[in-house]
């Protein structure tokens, strides 16, 4: 079936088709690459691997060698349906009812894949089929809703062995909260990962003073680092917050003391700290509170991103013109919500994140409005022509 891929809806539609649930490729890429290359973009596709991970499968598609280079940053992965009978169509059916098209991934994020290839198409048509100058690249991850290892890092990686630079770079997160137009984000908080592990001696439970058991250390620990208040936030982010997310015992048996307790945590941490002073923190806090009870621990530390800021300038403002020369509204500029692939790429380059409203990502019945994704190709479309005539 031929696409036409200057239609978001029709293109969205068929991505959505292809079941890419992560780690799976699903056809996705291989959509993307018929119909960039044609176009003139040379793609390669880029398979990564790494011990204990699944093969990911990547795209990167260029078109020109100069500069200025901008590039769209994206992923054809996608979270599990969940309950498709809860469904109101079928998943990865990319059905329109009533001008809301459903489907997985509609909105986070392949409907924003579709509006800017679509956007890119045009712009390229409009101008003879080739750019008036620069370079204009896709940079799209099988890996973004799993692990993330790889994924963007590598890709970025191997385009810097190959001395290729970005100057600037769009993620297509659905980054508004209620509508198209809302907010641009420029930041994103960091993230850590700790896993906590406290000490003890099996025994029974009738003979306390003959084991040692763990479980009360733990629970000292992780009062204090959950009540402890990191900070009041800072000029550009939220205050950072620190959550239990995990509470194990390796026991089933009701009258044995464990020799363990296990814990993780979640830290998304604002400007005012590193990674580094981040654990330096949750170590100094919980070996205080294990002192208390002569608890004995250990703790592991992972988390493949920490906080960044793209402070207004060119970039932002091309895109804060382009969105309310659309919408009529003046996005907000902000820092909230999780992490994105942004947390990688703005290592290389200045990155902003713009897409669809984020309402029912990851929910059943994930849909967008059919008006929300022809406006938001509309408004890549004059970012695309409003960065090229002035960077």
């Amino acid at each position: 079936m031929t696409i036409n891929a200057t239609n978001p809806v029709a293109l969205t539609q068929a991505l959505i088709r292809c079941e890419s649930v992560t780690p799976h490729e699903g056809g996705a890429l291989t959509l993307l690459q018929n119909i960039l290359e044609p176009a003139g973009f040379a793609c390669h596709r880029l398979v990564f691997s790494e011990p204990g991970t699944p093969d990911i499968d990547n795209l990167y598609a260029r078109l020109g060698s100069g500069r200025p280079h901008l590039s769209f940053a994206g992923h054809t992965d996608v979270v599990p349906a969940g309950d498709e009978k809860a469904w109101t169509v079928p998943p990865f059916s990319g059905e329109v009812r009533n001008g809301i098209l459903y489907g997985r991934g509609a909105v986070d994020m392949k409907g924003c894949v579709a509006a800017f290839t679509a956007a890119a198409l045009k712009y390229l048509q409009h101008n003879g089929g080739a750019l008036p100058r620069g370079s204009l690249s896709f940079l799209i991850t099988g890996d973004e809703e799993g692990p993330s290892i790889n994924g963007t890092i590598k890709v970025l990686q191997w385009l810097k062995v190959r001395d290729e630079v970005i100057d600037a770079c769009l993620v297509g997160e659905p980054s508004n909260p209620k509508a198209l137009g809302d907010e641009i984000k420029i930041g994103r908080r960091g993230s850590l990962n700790a896993e906590l592990t406290v000490y003890g001696k099996q025994g029974h439970a009738a003979y306390p003073n003959l084991a040692d058991n763990p479980v009360p250390k733990l629970a000292r620990i992780l009062d204090r680092l959950s009540t402890a208040p990191l900070d009041g936030g800072t000029a550009n982010f939220q205050p950072s917050n620190l959550q239990v997310t995990v509470i194990s015992v390796p026991n089933t048996a009701t009258n044995v003391i464990p020799a363990e307790a296990h814990a993780k945590l979640n830290i998304r941490y604002n400007d005012g700290w590193t990674r580094t002073r981040i654990e330096e923190w949750v170590r100094e806090t919980a070996t205080r509170a294990a002192s208390e009870l002569d608890g004995k621990f250990s703790l592991k530390f992972s988390g493949t991103g920490d906080v960044f800021l793209t402070r207004p300038g060119p970039l932002v403002e091309t895109l804060k013109s382009a969105v309310k020369s659309v919408t009529g509204r003046t996005p907000a500029l902000t820092t909230g919500g999780g992490t994105s692939d942004a947390r990688f790429i703005k290592d290389y380059c200045p990155v902003v994140e713009f897409g669809l409203v984020n309402a029912t990502i990851h929910q059943v019945d994930e849909h967008t409005s059919v008006k929300d994704l022809e406006d938001l190709t509309e408004i890549y479309g004059r970012f695309i022509e409003n960065y090229f005539a002035s960077a």
